[in-house]
């Protein structure tokens, strides 16, 4: 694809980038945080291959117990909402309720307790095939506030998060991130909106993909990637404040900003790869130091900065890569399949390429890949609708907020193409 630089183009591709984000998240969600290849190929009839409902049980699933202690008097006195949970309080901890669901049990994939198998509910129980989780949804939370004031309001998103969340009824999916968990109880205990997010150094997981998916899609409302970068980092800074995010973005929103711009998808994904410094620490290695402590909650925190921040010197050469392994050998012993960007920014860059852009073809290789699909998929959607002209009709046909999201997209990226939205 040669280079082209014309507002047509770029509308374009920001609507396949867009539409590519919830394809990727919907294609991912039923093999959301499983770990073991074999039992996604158990599960799934030999690997997904189209949209599939979220299963039960899953095999691997510990959010069953997951912890949300908010300060209610706190939050009582000061009038602020504090249940983000409501009809899905029951699988977990909190500080107003108790989960009547026991973990008894080690998951020999990632050493987390576990629950009996029958009550190894998915994270997205409930969801029904083609539908969207969560996080795409607190994406369209920030789309729809850009389309509403005709530009970007940190505010007036944070006010959105907020209602989105505490608001009964609004969320099916079950899974709410530990990020979310611990923004609210930051906010509860009376802190400022804009200072309710948890610090990596404190919580490891704060350091996710998880982190880069609004900012992406906020940079995309102008056309200079140095600009759009400056931005993301501001507004991944609302939910998390992390290190690892921030290095991904800067790879990420210049890599967005070229594609949607028009550059030859093959030069662009390779010369924005090579700034990437993958993990010393290799897939096999860090699972291995979950398993022995028992979790990565009980590894000691100098440990586990170690453990996420040692990286090689040399240049990422994805296109050499992607020619030199398999997905068998990458996926889970070379990088890990978890959260974090050091491992997932490469991981997915180098499917992209294996698949050789191919929308689908990569999403799916990604859907089977598990581990922290739905996010990476996310990332993944954009990038690689960017990268191309046409999508498959039936994947935006499959999804079941099509109707919505084809309302919501074009008035987005009619806001960005009139320009001052920042």
């Amino acid at each position: 694809m040669k280079s082209v630089n014309t507002a047509e183009a770029r509308e374009t591709r920001m609507r396949n980038a867009l539409w590519g984000l919830f394809i990727g998240d919907a294609l991912a969600m039923p093999a959301h945080w499983f770990y073991s290849l074999s039992n996604i190929q158990q599960y799934f009839n030999g690997g997904i291959k189209k949209y599939e409902a979220a299963p039960h049980p899953h095999p691997e699933s510990f959010m069953v117990g997951m912890t949300y202690s908010p300060d209610v008097d706190s939050a009582n006195r000061l009038g602020r909402p504090y249940d983000i949970l409501h009809e899905h309080v029951r699988f977990y901890e909190t500080s107003y309720s108790q989960s009547a669901i026991q973990s008894s049990e080690q998951e020999s994939e990632h050493g987390n307790p576990v629950p009996r198998l029958e009550n190894r509910f998915h994270y997205h129980h409930g969801l029904v095939a083609g539908e969207n989780t969560l996080a795409a949804h607190l994406v369209r939370v920030l789309m729809r506030s850009v389309i509403r004031l005709g530009r970007y309001d940190p505010q007036d998103f944070l006010e959105g998060f907020i209602k989105h969340l505490t608001t009964p009824g609004k969320n099916r999916d079950p899974y709410t991130e530990i990020y979310i968990r611990r923004w609210f109880e930051n906010y509860s205990r009376g802190l400022p909106p804009h200072a309710c997010a948890e610090l990596q150094r404190n919580i490891w997981s704060i350091g996710s993909h998880g982190g880069v998916l609004r900012p992406m899609v906020l940079a995309m409302l102008v056309e200079s990637a140095y600009q759009g970068l400056g931005f993301a980092m501001e507004h991944q800074c609302l939910t998390h404040r992390s290190e690892n995010a921030a290095s991904a973005l800067g790879v990420l929103v210049p890599l967005l900003n070229s594609l949607v711009n028009g550059a030859d998808p093959v030069e662009a994904i390779s010369a924005h790869a090579r700034p990437i410094r993958t993990p010393r620490i290799t897939g096999e290695a860090l699972f291995a130091a979950y398993r022995k402590h028992n979790g990565p909650g009980n590894i000691p925190k100098d440990e586990m900065w170690r453990l996420h921040v040692t990286l090689d010197d040399a240049p990422y050469e994805v296109v050499q890569f992607a020619r030199q392994y398999t997905e068998r050998e990458v996926i889970r012993h070379v990088l890990a399949t978890a959260c974090y960007p050091e491992h997932g920014l490469p991981l997915l860059l180098y499917l992209i390429m294996k698949h050789d852009l191919g929308v689908e073809e990569s999403l799916l290789a990604n859907a089977n890949a598990g581990g922290d699909s739905v996010h990476r998929g996310m990332i993944m959607g954009l990038i690689a609708g960017a990268a191309n002209d046409d999508l498959p009709e039936h994947l935006i046909k499959g999804l079941v907020a099509r109707d919505e999201l084809k309302v919501e997209i074009d008035a987005f990226v009619d806001v960005a193409l009139r320009g001052n939205a920042i």
